[in-house]
């Protein structure tokens, strides 16, 4: 039934830095045939995400690292080609780990998450369940909602304000009446975050002052930390936390990068303020909450419906450039979401709610 190839990239080393040709193998294999209790998919949009550089490496993590030699894992929006059961029908749009490929095949019995079959009529772009309101978006919410918990009035620092998550973070809170300050890595992005997404402030953290900048634009100091980068800049923002405040830790992005290893992570300096400052940290995975989904999907969606989301994405067309994706993530060249469309749908894709949603 289908003459192409399968386009994906093979893990083949564990990268230190950037990600070469050498790490991330682009290869063409023939489509794999599937049998009983399974289904096909042709990928259409793949998420590039900070934490697929984790899974790389052999970081002590939340999953294990891929096994070298396999496709790199990733979660993608896909449609079923083919089918060999009911509840994945030929045609309907799912979301799963599709890997660096654009071809996958749904296995109960290997998949390392369950696939899901987005709703019909889509509320949003297609493009969006993998952004603002997919696992980004939704990561936003829980770390928000679960431990940030900011109150009317409370200043919310976010780092990373330009990023995926980051930046629906920053509208999420301030859609809660908060004063919120962004940190991001140049004035562009900087006025991006203000001028776009409404954040109070935003400090570009390679400016050479940037620490009493970001002083400035929290006078009162911080209540709530949502945490994206580490290094340097939590370390600052810990030295100026209030009593009782929370920090989420999100992420870790300016470590990412390090050496395979035990001490890959590093430290931070200022983890003392926990104790003087009677405040709390708290990590999270948003895969540990997939019965939250809908709760979260809704929430943004209502948002994004009453005008105070304003989600923006960075797409790039073809799965051969997706190991310079992922490198651009760590460039800090992209604004909001960073995607790859792999493919058009090659069947009817159920019409949007919300066809201008991003406009």
């Amino acid at each position: 039934m289908f003459t192409e190839l399968n386009h994906c990239f093979r893990l083949r080393r564990r990268p230190t830095g950037r990600v070469t040709e050498a790490d991330l193998e682009y290869v063409e294999e023939p489509i794999p045939a599937i049998g009983p209790g399974q289904a096909l998919v042709r990928t259409l949009y793949l998420s590039v995400d900070p934490t697929n550089r984790i899974w790389m490496s052999e970081m002590r993590s939340y999953i294990d690292p891929v096994p070298l030699g396999a496709v790199m894992r990733g979660i993608g929006i896909g449609q079923v080609v083919a089918s060999e059961r009911e509840d994945f029908p030929v045609g309907a749009i799912v979301t799963g780990l599709t890997g660096y490929q654009s071809h996958a095949v749904i296995d109960d019995a290997t998949d390392e998450m369950p696939y899901a079959v987005l709703p019909e009529p889509l509320p949003a772009p297609l493009s969006m369940f993998l952004g603002a309101l997919g696992h980004t978006g939704i990561t936003a919410y829980l770390g928000l909602e679960d431990i940030g918990r900011p109150q009317p009035g409370e200043t919310v620092v976010v780092s990373a304000a330009a990023g995926a998550v980051g930046s629906i973070a920053g509208q999420i809170a301030k859609a809660r009446g908060c004063h919120v300050v962004g940190l991001a890595g140049s004035d562009e992005k900087c006025a991006y975050v203000t001028e776009t997404l409404g954040f109070d402030a935003c400090v570009n953290h390679k400016a050479a002052d940037w620490r009493e900048r970001f002083d400035a634009a929290a006078p009162d100091g911080v209540d709530v930390d949502f945490e994206n980068v580490g290094g340097e800049i939590m370390d600052h923002v810990m030295n100026r936390l209030n009593y009782g405040a929370r920090i989420v830790v999100c992420g870790m992005i300016s470590q990412y990068e390090a050496s395979s290893g035990e001490n890959a992570w590093g430290g931070q300096l200022s983890i003392g303020q926990l104790i003087m400052r009677r405040a709390s940290m708290r990590g999270f995975v948003v895969l540990d909450h997939a019965d939250r989904f809908p709760e979260a999907i809704g929430y943004l969606a209502g948002l994004l419906g009453e005008g105070k989301l304003h989600p923006e994405e960075t797409i790039v067309d073809g799965i051969e450039h997706a190991r310079d994706c992922l490198n651009r993530l760590f460039e800090g060249s992209n604004r909001g979401k960073l995607l790859l469309r792999v493919a058009d749908a090659e069947l009817p894709v159920p019409a949007t709610e919300v066809a201008a949603a991003t406009a």
